[in-house]
């Protein structure tokens, strides 16, 4: 029994649902989505409420019954507020600026890193040492802050690079010295 996939989904106002065989189309004040439908899964909506169930428990239909129901879940919050990550540039002259659609760091290396901005996320700069990234779909918001930390990820001795917001990173101590 699949404890995510029984959940509810209540719907906000302003949001409306399209449901067919093969996709859920899911349209916000903030954008529209779409949510890919699985064989042996269907999603009913009443009075507000969105139910995700299975028709078998074949264990595909199964694996797929918590899957649907966390997809449109967050397609649904996506769609009325967003998602968004924050980025931390931590080391000595590492800074971050936006030149129109490109993301330029300064990250240590001979040469600036310069990363384009996708049309679906949006690239922030509220600091010189912090990104925002923020967008309707969590997975592309995910994917280009790891982008970008990849750049520079954080080293475990002085936790030089760039980390998520809420990333604690494991130091290591040094060398001990000659004896």
């Amino acid at each position: 029994m699949s404890r995510i996939g029984n959940k509810p989904i209540e719907l906000p106002k302003g949001v409306t649902i399209e449901i067919a065989a093969d996709a859920i189309t899911i349209a916000g004040p903030k954008g529209k989505l779409i949510s890919p439908n699985f064989p042996g899964i269907n999603v009913t909506q009443e009075n507000g409420v969105l139910n995700v169930k299975r028709e078998n428990d074949l264990k595909t239909t199964r694996a797929f019954h918590g899957l649907v129901r966390s997809l449109v879940a967050n397609h649904i919050v996506g769609s009325t507020v967003g998602f968004s990550k924050l980025l931390i540039l931590n080391g000595v002259g590492y800074r971050a600026q936006k030149k129109g659609k490109q993301l330029v760091m300064s990250l240590g290396f001979s040469h600036d890193v310069v990363y384009d901005e996708p049309a679906d996320v949006t690239i922030e700069v509220p600091e010189p040492t912090k990104i925002k990234v923020s967008g309707i779909d969590r997975q592309r918001v995910g994917q280009v802050a790891a982008e970008i930390r990849a750049f520079k990820q954080p080293e475990p001795y002085k936790a030089k690079g760039i980390r998520y917001e809420d990333e604690t990173v494991r130091r290591k101590a040094g060398k001990t010295g000659k004896k």
